[in-house]
C-alpha cells in the first residue's frame, strides 16, 4: 500500500519516486494480477486500463460514480473533473 504525498517533495525527488512507483506497479500487473489504486497523478491515471471517477466533490458531496472506462472514455465525460484534466494530458504534443 502506498500512502504518501509527493506534492511537497522537490521536483527531482518527485520524478524519481514516481518512476520507481510506476516500475513497481508494472511488475505487480505484468503477470496478470489486478491492481486497484486510489490515485490523483495524471500520469498514473492516463496509463490505467480502467478508471473509475468518483465525485463530484469530496465528503458528503461526493461518492457517486461520475465516469468509468478507459482513460480516453473518461476524458470525454463533460461532468468529470478528472476527465477534463485527463483530456489535456492525453492530447498529443504539438511539434
Amino acid at each position: 500500500m502506498r500512502d504518501y504525498s509527493t506534492g511537497r517533495l522537490p521536483k527531482s525527488e518527485t520524478a524519481r519516486n514516481e518512476m520507481s512507483w510506476f516500475a513497481i506497479l508494472h511488475k505487480l500487473i505484468s503477470p496478470g494480477n489486478t491492481l486497484v489504486a486510489v490515485e490523483h497523478n495524471l500520469d498514473a491515471i492516463k496509463s490505467a486500463d480502467w478508471v473509475i471517477d468518483l465525485g463530484l466533490e469530496s465528503g458528503a458531496a461526493g461518492g457517486e460514480i461520475i465516469a468509468e472506462g478507459r482513460p480516453e472514455q473518461v476524458a470525454k465525460v463533460a461532468a468529470s473533473n478528472t476527465g477534463r484534466f485527463l483530456a489535456q494530458a492525453l492530447r498529443p504534443l504539438d511539434n
